[in-house]
């Protein structure tokens, strides 16, 4: 028996204003790249949801629905972007890893630093608008909230590399955007694909106990409202070309992971008592920040954004991957 999801709403189209049945619809091109991922599977739906002519690419992921293309591969990354010659590039691929970024830093280095640089020069080359997905681990999260302005100083390679890929896309494209998010959640295709979604295994098996780190500060958002902010970005841009630099989106909830999982477990009537909050600053792995709260006045002064409550948005993204049907069952039915 399979059950549909009681958090998923029906999808309604939006109600458009009458316009007259030849009034041409503007041709609107974006490409999203890294298309298959998290973010990047969002981001395409935003777009394609909003009449644009959307184009993704992945990698290993990518057929049938994306182009196969690799980005490390500067003729093809140019092929791609002068066939398709898109209004707008959003650049989502990158190792988002930091472990596996420090375990891998030249690999990385090419994916998250030189690729975006090639993309930028290319987009810039035919007048593209190019958003640049960064991080807030470009800051050392000893001094929140962070402006745009305020000077960056990552802790780990993975901040290195982003940092690094910002100002290669800058200098190649001074009109591109860099859109600074932090740790991102939605609808994964499995838990792992997330670092908030992942914490949800150690809660279901409330048999064994689990060490859940309470000293990090984050502020977890959906990639769907990251995509919305792409897509108003885009639209905006096209209306004005003061549209460019540095943005900051994130949500506005402060928790830890220990937090996160608490809610979880909570959301869902499962035990949390076996849950362990850990104060310390961990000791293993890739050097964290504790506190890259970005300030994102900037894009709420030009009206964009939107938030999902993390409650509803975890809800409904962990829905699928809970393991007692029976609950499902007698709480919907």
């Amino acid at each position: 028996q399979s059950f549909q999801n009681p958090f998923t709403k029906e999808h309604t189209p939006p109600t458009h204003t009458h316009v007259q049945e030849d009034a041409p619809v503007p041709d609107r091109r974006v490409l999203v790249t890294g298309a298959t991922g998290l973010l990047g599977r969002a981001v395409y739906k935003e777009f394609a949801d909003n009449d644009w002519d959307t184009m993704g690419c992945g990698y290993k992921r990518a057929r049938p629905k994306f182009e196969q293309v690799n980005l490390l591969d500067p003729s093809a990354v140019r092929q791609l972007i002068q066939e398709f010659k898109p209004h707008t590039v959003v650049h989502c691929a990158a190792e988002r890893r930091p472990d596996v970024v420090a375990s891998q830093p030249e690999h990385s280095t090419q994916l998250n630093v030189m690729a975006s640089g090639w993309i930028a020069k290319e987009s810039a080359e035919i007048g593209a608008f190019l958003i640049y997905m960064s991080t807030d681990y470009v800051f050392d999260g000893t001094s929140p909230p962070y402006r745009e302005e305020d000077t960056p100083n990552p802790l780990n390679t993975y901040g290195k590399t982003k940092l690094q890929g910002e100002q290669a896309v800058l200098q190649n494209h001074p009109g591109a955007a860099v859109l600074r998010v932090p740790v991102l959640y939605g609808d994964v295709q499995s838990l792992e694909e997330s670092a908030v979604t992942v914490l949800f295994d150690k809660v279901q098996h409330s048999n064994k106990s689990a060490n859940m780190d309470n000293w990090q500060q984050r502020f977890p958002t959906h990639v769907g409202d990251v995509a919305r902010v792409c897509r108003q970005l885009a639209e905006r841009r096209l209306e004005d070309s003061c549209i460019k630099g540095i943005f900051h989106w994130s949500g506005n909830e402060q928790m830890s992971k220990y937090q996160m999982a608490c809610i979880m477990a909570n959301v869902f009537n499962l035990p949390s008592s076996h849950l362990r909050s850990i104060t310390e600053s961990p000791v293993v792995g890739a050097l964290r920040p504790q506190n890259t709260q970005l300030d994102c006045s900037r894009l709420e002064r030009l009206g964009i954004g939107h938030r999902t409550p993390f409650l509803t948005g975890i809800r409904r993204c962990l829905w699928p991957f809970l393991l007692d049907k029976k609950w499902r069952q007698t709480v919907f039915h």
